[in-house]
């Protein structure tokens, strides 16, 4: 057995440590004193943040191989751990109105789920790759059935359970084939495994089966009819996290199998994945436009930001290098913004549904008149995800939309931009609500000081990003796998 790097998992023994006392602390804690358990939460994602730090520039591997830590887990762990801080500052009065009993059992849960994502990060082996993705999964299953008394939150959770299970059955049924045709479950391994069999049948069907439990984890059409029912009957912090958290942790495993494992395969998988994006992006995008919740609506739009997502991975058939560098990291860097900017708008949903539970689009009309901040820093949000300069969500559509242009699939670049005037409406749509019609209650929201914490750090991560598009630039396009 080989010996165990203990300073390169050191992040997720902390965040271990942390869902063990959230788990236990609660057992003493009474009623009114269960609010404590977001604090220890808090505290324990900024240990692990602290001791993330200490891993900056460096390159471990541990449990044989099967750990890697290098600037692509690093980067992918930096983000997980400050949407697991927003994530928290939004659930903290979310659960004190609604669910304070339950908080402990909460927290252990969302720690848990936010393990899997770290593991995600740094797999390098299909067996902790899937280990991973399940460490994600079940306990998203149980947090988004978490109104135990709402049908509408059962109904999510049992649907969700039911894709889930479905998609990690053909997953693994996929990787059972790989491992039977390179002997081994080393993505690395497996790479020059598959490079030196040259097109296969079998391989190609492996590849399809494993992109398609991916597909799931990531709400890509055909396997995202989970997400809209989910998503509205989670807890809004938890469909928060699922279209964020949990979405990256899907890519941060993709994007390790696509370019480790299949990247001397990208004429077997390239293509579909470019089919997949623009039914993806162009389903979402015309779905979206006729919703009146506002959390179907932000569902349907994660559904449309995951093909945006895929379309770099679509243009890398028979390309070199080059290209391919470039396609990672404008996936990468689309990943990364996305989060922040869906994420705000995601807390400002929160802040309004204090008043109005039940998320209607028509709840936003003259939100600016209730609450200015609030409805501005919505715009800003709303506008990003749109693709409107010069905030950070242009730059990722540019890095994707140049990827498209370079690797000469302009009729991609197009589809997008079609995609982008059809997104742009319905996020506009919202905006006007805010702004040109009067509100039916004038009196304000009251948004507390967490939920202002979380919604400024998403907004100055939007705005500093647009304002200064070079910032990813220092570490997006360097962290690539190995194999690259």
């Amino acid at each position: 057995m080989p010996a165990i790097d203990y300073h390169a998992v050191a992040p997720e023994l902390i965040l271990s440590g942390a869902l063990i006392a959230v788990l236990c602390v609660d057992l003493f804690l009474p009623e009114k004193r269960k609010a404590w358990n977001s604090t220890l939460t808090a505290l324990g994602v900024l240990g692990a943040l602290g001791a993330l730090f200490t891993l900056v520039g460096e390159r471990r591997t541990t449990f044989g191989g099967m750990f890697v830590l290098d600037s692509f887990s690093l980067l992918f762990k930096f983000l997980f751990l400050a949407v697991a801080v927003v994530v928290v500052l939004m659930s903290a009065d979310y659960l004190n109105d609604s669910l304070r009993s339950s908080q402990g059992e909460f927290y252990f849960l969302l720690l848990s789920s936010f393990l899997g994502a770290m593991l995600m990060a740094s797999a390098r082996d299909l067996l902790m790759l899937f280990v991973a993705l399940e460490m994600v999964s079940v306990p998203a299953f149980l947090l988004a059935g978490f109104r135990k008394t709402d049908p509408r939150s059962t109904e999510a959770a049992l649907k969700f359970f039911l894709i889930g299970v479905l998609s990690s059955a053909v997953m693994l049924f996929g990787m059972s084939l790989i491992y039977g045709v390179a002997q081994s479950t080393n993505l690395a391994e497996i790479g020059a495994a598959l490079k030196a069999r040259g097109d296969d049948p079998l391989v190609t069907a492996s590849i399809m089966l494993i992109l398609a439990g991916f597909g799931f984890k990531v709400s890509a059409v055909p396997f995202h009819f989970w997400a809209p029912d989910t998503y509205e009957g989670a807890p809004v912090p938890v469909a928060a996290f699922l279209s964020v958290a949990s979405k990256a942790a899907g890519f941060a495993g993709l994007l390790q199998v696509a370019f480790l494992a299949f990247g001397g395969q990208t004429t077997a998988w390239g293509p579909g994945l470019a089919i997949l994006s623009v039914a993806t992006m162009t389903i979402g995008n015309v779905v979206a436009l006729t919703q009146t919740n506002i959390v179907r609506l932000l569902a349907y739009s994660s559904i449309a930001h995951a093909g945006y997502m895929l379309m770099p991975l679509g243009v890398v058939a028979g390309q070199g290098a080059a290209i391919q560098r470039q396609a990672f990291a404008a996936s990468l860097t689309y990943i990364l913004v996305y989060s922040f900017m869906n994420l705000g708008a995601f807390a400002v949903v929160v802040a309004v549904g204090r008043k109005r539970p039940w998320n209607l689009i028509s709840d936003y009309e003259g939100l600016s008149e209730r609450e200015p901040g609030l409805a501005l820093a919505m715009l800003f949000f709303l506008l990003s995800l749109a693709g409107i300069p010069p905030l950070a969500g242009f730059w990722a559509k540019f890095l994707v939309f140049g990827a498209a242009i370079d690797s000469g699939t302009a009729w991609l670049a197009a589809v997008m931009v079609l995609n982008s005037v059809v997104g742009l409406y319905y996020y506009l749509s919202v905006g006007a609500k805010m702004y040109l019609r009067p509100a039916e209650d004038p009196s304000p929201i009251g948004v507390p000081v967490p939920l202002v914490v979380a919604i400024a750090v998403a907004l100055i991560v939007v705005v500093a990003v647009g304002v200064f598009p070079d910032f990813f630039n220092h570490f997006a396009p360097g962290a690539t796998l190995i194999a690259l």
